[in-house]
């Protein structure tokens, strides 16, 4: 015999809820110091793309700016990389 419905409680067991009293423990944050920092200096190096060292040179000034600028700044350097990158991968 068929049943016209699923038996009360469907198939499968209850699931959990939220903690009880409402609130859940503290989030884990990323540990002291693991913040990144601006990019090593390039020193005497050869550049290996004009373009690249300048937007990476401009990413790393960026982290003195306010967080508004920084945004323009991180804004434009990526643009740049991607100009850049689509003009090297047509080469």
């Amino acid at each position: 015999m068929i049943q016209p419905h699923p038996p009360a409680g469907g198939s499968f067991p209850p699931r959990p809820g939220p903690p009880t009293g409402g609130s859940f423990p503290p989030r884990p944050g990323p540990p002291a110091g693991a913040r990144p920092g601006p990019p090593a200096d390039l020193g005497d190096e050869p550049a290996r793309h004009p373009a690249v060292d300048a937007a990476v040179q401009a990413m790393a000034n960026a982290a003195t700016l306010a967080p508004a600028d920084q945004i323009a700044q991180y804004e434009a350097a990526y643009e740049t990389l991607r100009e850049t990158l689509a003009t090297i991968d047509q080469t």
